[in-house]
């Protein structure tokens, strides 16, 4: 559906749209085929009038591991891919900030680096009881531009935000409710967020679109105030001594 690459399974139920990223053998690592698709599917939601609310998950045991580390080294190397990758990264962010419809994630498992920004860029989050966020875009020598530290001050404490983003801390599941990064707990998120489509699509169309709209000018005002700068400094940390060192490292004991 909306002719996206195998790495993300959209289906109808419905007026409900489930989004499933689509790489379990991988954890749902993100490659260029997983960021590409990411980039398109947010308007091509809106654009579907027949969409009344989207439910995004994981396959497997992971909603999202982060950066694939094969990717991670073709950006070092790549001037052509890195320059796209951004203007993709670009494309995510304001594309599910402006998504017309409600997404609801079902967080199933570790949601790591762009797993954690999509997360956090979610409209309402259920987590399972052993899941996790984490963004450690710093850890790896990366500039977070699109997620953590654009919309983290907005959810939690500054103080709270500059040590998840700065450390990299993993955020268990019960902790992230309690500091506002996820709504609930639950054993079954995948269920717990269909049940709260399936409540959204039985009330008046406009007024839940207006209202999600409302709320997330807040956000988009917030993200457009420090994107730009966010994306140029992730740019530049792709060709830094530092970040080839540790990919290099990461993918040498990959193999």
């Amino acid at each position: 559906m909306y002719d996206m690459p195998s790495e993300i399974d959209v289906r109808a139920d419905g007026p409900l749209r489930i989004i499933t990223l689509n790489r379990p053998d991988d954890l749902n690592a993100v490659n260029d085929s997983l960021h590409v698709g990411l980039a398109r599917l947010w308007q091509r939601l809106t654009d579907d009038a027949s969409a009344r609310a989207a439910v995004l998950t994981g396959s497997g045991k992971a909603f999202s591991a982060g950066g694939d580390f094969a990717y991670l080294a073709e950006l070092a190397e790549d001037a052509a891919l890195r320059a796209k990758t951004i203007r993709d990264g670009r494309e995510i962010v304001l594309g599910m900030a402006r998504c017309r419809i409600p997404v609801i994630a079902a967080v199933n498992g570790p949601a790591v680096g762009l797993g954690c920004s999509l997360v956090a860029l979610s409209d309402i989050v259920y987590i399972a009881p052993d899941a996790f966020l984490a963004d450690p875009h710093v850890q790896v020598g990366l500039v977070a531009a699109d997620g953590g530290p654009l919309t983290w001050p907005l959810h939690i404490s500054l103080l709270l935000a500059k040590e998840y983003a700065l450390t990299g801390t993993r955020i268990r599941a019960q902790r992230a409710v309690e500091l506002g990064l996820a709504n609930h707990v639950a054993d079954d998120p995948f269920a717990a967020a269909v049940e709260c489509a399936q409540k959204i699509m039985e009330l008046p169309q406009q007024a839940v679109e207006s209202t999600k709209r409302v709320l997330n000018i807040h956000l988009e005002r917030a993200v457009l105030a420090s994107l730009d700068y966010a994306l140029s400094a992730e740019h530049q940390s792709f060709v830094t001594e530092d970040f080839r060192a540790i990919v290099s490292k990461l993918n040498a004991g990959k193999n």
